[in-house]
């Protein structure tokens, strides 16, 4: 649940002296907040420059916030998705893992990705010769377009395909099969649309026989910190594992998100890349430098704390429509408020 207010804060003083009183206005501050609930109590603020643009699809509602300390900021259904400061470390965890460790891969398909990021990552691939990117609310990609200048050169290039649609629909009628499957979905929230998208019979039924021979499966998992990767993170492991014989999952900090934040590998192939092949390969293979994502880096971040392995070793929950877990949070939750 996401709100912005905007407080004018005055501080008032009283003094009393000789029988006589007087009040001095000592301070005037105006101030405007995003604020998200993260768990119950507790919330994360944000401090705002101003407010872009807020409005509503019929899918969702959709806010562009210019927040002071992450630049600015996309909000869907009052959760923020990505900030510009920081976007970098979740679409390169998102991407270059499985294009990385796939030997050739061509032919991609996105499931969501409406902001055009990780398209634009994908792009980066030299292999790379089709995008299929699937979103299913167009006016959000049409913002995206207007507004994130930082995707305006993925959007252009001839190599992507945007298609209006539900993931699942289009991946069900489509012919082809690809390299590599993305699924930069929003979290699963309880009223929300996506979290059908994250059971085992989506995976087994409609993801994989999409795949070619040797594909690579690799989906956003949700938060994943020492507290918080029980919503999703390890069913949503465990759920794939019931269906790849490989399965890799890893994290990062996001700052924006205040917390570590989690992506869940799969294939039927071996994922055992080394760090130093991993950097022999970005260099082989992407355009361009890397921000965050390197070799040890992916080593680092594969590496689970203990609490978290023996977690999702643990796990028994398989996700599925009728036994799904959700982030925190709920589906329109957006909100304006002033004072």
């Amino acid at each position: 649940m996401g709100e912005i207010s905007c407080t004018n804060g005055i501080n008032n003083r009283n003094a009393v002296g000789n029988g006589s009183s007087h009040s001095s206005l000592n301070g005037y501050r105006k101030s405007c907040w995003y604020e998200e609930e993260i768990q119950d109590n507790l919330r994360l603020c944000y401090a705002l420059n101003s407010i872009l643009h807020a409005g509503s699809t019929p899918y969702q509602d959709i806010a562009l916030l210019d927040t002071k300390p992450f630049g600015k900021a996309l909000i869907i259904d009052g959760k923020l998705q990505s900030a510009e400061v920081d976007e970098f470390i979740y679409h390169e965890c998102l991407v270059h893992p499985p294009l990385l460790h796939h030997p050739n891969p061509r032919n991609i398909f996105i499931m969501g990705g409406g902001e055009g990021s990780t398209a634009r990552e994908v792009l980066r691939h030299k292999a790379v010769e089709k995008v299929v990117m699937c979103d299913i609310d167009e006016e959000v990609v049409e913002f995206c377009k207007t507004y994130l200048v930082v995707n305006r050169d993925a959007f252009c290039d001839s190599r992507l395909e945007v298609i209006i649609n539900d993931a699942r629909t289009e991946l069900e009628t489509r012919n082809e099969s690809y390299d590599v499957i993305i699924g930069d979905l929003a979290d699963p929230m309880e009223g929300g649309p996506c979290y059908k998208l994250y059971t085992k019979s989506f995976y087994e039924f409609t993801v994989k026989p999409r795949l070619n021979q040797g594909g690579i499966f690799i989906t956003q998992a949700g938060p994943a910190g020492i507290f918080t990767h029980t919503e999703v993170f390890s069913c949503i492991h465990n759920t794939l594992k019931q269906v790849f014989k490989y399965v890799v999952a890893y994290s990062a900090h996001i700052p924006s998100y205040a917390d570590t934040w989690g992506w869940v590998m799969a294939s039927d192939g071996p994922l055992l890349l080394t760090a130093d092949e991993l950097d022999l390969i970005v260099k082989q293979r992407i355009k361009g430098n890397n921000r965050y994502f390197d070799g040890k880096t992916f080593s680092s971040a594969s590496t689970l704390s203990k609490a978290i392995r023996q977690s999702l070793d643990n796990e028994t929950q398989v996700y599925t429509e009728g036994s799904a877990r959700f982030v925190h949070g709920h589906g329109i939750a957006y909100k304006q408020d002033q004072a």
